[in-house]
């Protein structure tokens, strides 16, 4: 399934658990140490983001945040201000197996996993609680189908 990032930002709200910076070498390049296992990879702020990494202000809402996370504050989109050169682990990360927006094209839900479901959306977790939970197929695909014509009919555009 092709994974196609949001640009929310949840993703790393929590990783400056993880990725702590080890060494600042100057020119915007660092040496990032992965906490769990140890391994250091070295980032280089993308060029087209000195800017954008130089604004702090995350911290004061995302103090956990990854050290290189910055929401632009022309569209509030998320940015990894390491995009290009960022570690194995962000790398591999995706959120998401199926994305469900509701009609303004909004995200209503998501499947991360194999079948957790995870939603604030009222109207699809009513939808979910009463189509969906009481689905009894162990095939996954035809789950998919199932689900995702269940969540069409009901209003959703699934992405997967």
């Amino acid at each position: 399934m092709v994974f196609e990032c949001q640009q929310c930002g949840e993703c790393c709200h929590h990783m400056g658990q993880i990725h702590k910076i080890k060494e600042s070498r100057g020119d915007f390049e660092f040496l990032v140490n992965n906490q769990y296992t140890g391994e250091k990879t070295g980032v280089i702020v993308d060029s087209d983001k000195h800017n954008l990494f130089a604004d702090k202000s995350i911290f004061l809402d995302q103090p956990e945040a990854c050290p290189f996370l910055r929401y632009h504050p022309a569209d509030r989109k998320a940015y990894c201000t390491v995009h290009l050169t960022r570690p194995e682990i962000c790398r591999d990360f995706g959120c998401w197996r199926l994305l469900f927006l509701n009609s303004q094209g909004t995200r209503a839900g998501r499947i991360m996993y194999q079948r957790a479901f995870f939603s604030d959306d009222a109207d699809l977790t009513r939808l979910w609680k009463t189509c969906i939970d009481p689905l009894n197929e162990p095939d996954d695909e035809l789950w998919e189908e199932k689900i995702t014509s269940i969540l069409v009919n009901g209003g959703y555009t699934v992405r997967k």
